[in-house]
Formats: structure tokens, C-alpha cells, sequence
């Protein structure tokens, strides 16, 4: 989990989506390390890169909105090898159930290399809200990036179990078991929440199971 927020980073904004993210991720069955990097393009890049050499998904909240300081989308267009613009359709999908505003989250998902890396809005409710609408998504989606080839699976409503995970019919990659099921996010910036207001609390992320801490604003995070 990766919590990407200059206001968190500063200490004077509390990060409520971050935690939030983690106990699901938890629940879901992911080991979940926390990270905390301020709204710069460069070290959200960092970071991302560094979670995603040791894990499979890395999920970040904060800086998909509107203000100037919310750059995470920019950054993650110069980093990721691909998107997967059918995460952020269903993500504002889901949105525009609670509000119009919904539209102008910049959320998104997309790869690199073998891991999954998605985007979350800030605020704990949007954060949690586009989160559940992916979650059907993630067993399918990992499997078909670790190489696990297969049918697709019927959609219930909630993530499959590790025993149901299936790759895509057309996946020619090998596995990959030297990773383990982990989650990275990251913190929240000064992002607009979905709901059209101000700069909102965005919370963090993480990435393997142990406390928040602040990555370096070099190297590989």
C-alpha cells in the first residue's frame, strides 16, 4: 500500500484510506507493507518501481484528482508498461452510484512487468468505494500475469479464492513462485476527492505486512 499525499508525508493530514485499503488487502488474503511518499512525480515513480520488483500488486491512494499536486496519474503514464483502461471505467462506474463527480477521478490500473499496479482516489470513501468494484477483477488478473493460464471465471460479486484464480485463455507466461501474494500502496496528495470538492485527505498504501514508513526520495523504495 502506497499512501501518496503531501499532506500526510507533512504530518498535517491524517491518512484514513490507507489504513482502510490495508485491512481489506489483509482480509483479501494479501501480506501488505505500507509506504508514504509526497506528491512528486519522481518519487511516486520510485516507489512504484521499487514495490513492484518484489510484488504482485501494488496499490496506491491519493493524487488522481484534479489539482495541480495531483500528478500520480502522470507519473504512473511514464512508468507503467501498459494500462488497463477497463479498471478505471469500472471504478468511476461504480462511482457515479454515490455521485456525479465521479467522472473526474483520473483513477486507473495498469502493469509492470508482472505486477498489477492500481490507483486509488484519496478520500477513504472513494479509496474504498473504486476498491470494492475491482475486486471481482484481481484473482484474474494476477493469475494471467503470473502466467496461470486458463478459463475466465464467472463473476459472483467478490474475489475468487487462490483455488479459483484463472488466467487469460491467450497467456503464454511462465510462472513466476518466487513472488508471493503482497500488495503495495501508496500515499495520498493533496488530490481533489471524487466528489468535486477540495484538496482531500488522501490516505497511504503498502506493500508487505509491517507499519507505514516514509520511502527514500531515491533509489528503488
Amino acid at each position: 500500500m502506497l499512501t501518496i499525499s503531501d499532506g500526510v508525508t507533512h504530518g498535517v493530514r491524517t491518512d484514513s484510506s490507507g489504513p482502510a485499503l490495508a485491512a481489506r488487502l489483509t482480509a483479501l488474503g494479501f501480506d501488505v507493507t505500507r509506504g508514504l511518499v509526497p506528491d512528486e512525480r519522481r518519487l511516486i515513480a520510485a516507489a512504484v518501481r521499487g514495490a513492484a520488483r518484489d510484488h504482485v500488486l501494488v496499490v496506491s491512494t491519493g493524487g488522481t484528482g484534479l489539482a495541480p499536486r495531483d500528478v500520480t496519474p502522470q507519473a504512473l503514464h511514464e512508468l507503467l508498461d501498459y494500462e488497463v483502461p477497463g479498471f478505471g471505467e469500472v471504478m468511476r462506474a461504480e462511482g457515479r452510484r454515490s455521485t456525479p463527480f465521479a467522472v473526474l477521478s483520473r483513477s486507473l490500473a495498469g502493469v509492470l512487468g508482472r505486477t498489477l499496479v492500481v490507483a486509488l482516489p484519496g478520500s477513504e470513501r472513494g479509496a474504498v468505494e473504486s476498491f470494492e468494484a475491482i475486486t471481482p477483477l484481481l484473482d484474474h488478473a494476477l493469475a494471467t500475469l503470473g502466467g496461470d493460464a486458463g478459463p475466465h471465471p464467472p463473476l459472483a460479486g467478490a474475489a475468487a479464492d487462490d483455488s479459483g484464480r484463472h488466467g487469460d485463455d491467450d497467456t503464454t507466461g511462465g510462472d513466476d513462485p518466487g513472488r508471493d501474494r503482497n500488495a503495495a500502496d501508496r500515499p495520498e496528495s493533496g488530490e481533489r476527492d471524487d466528489t468535486g470538492g477540495g484538496s482531500s485527505g488522501a490516505e497511504p498504501g503498502s506493500i508487505l505486512s509491517g507499519p507505514p514508513r516514509e520511502l527514500p526520495p531515491t533509489g528503488s523504495g
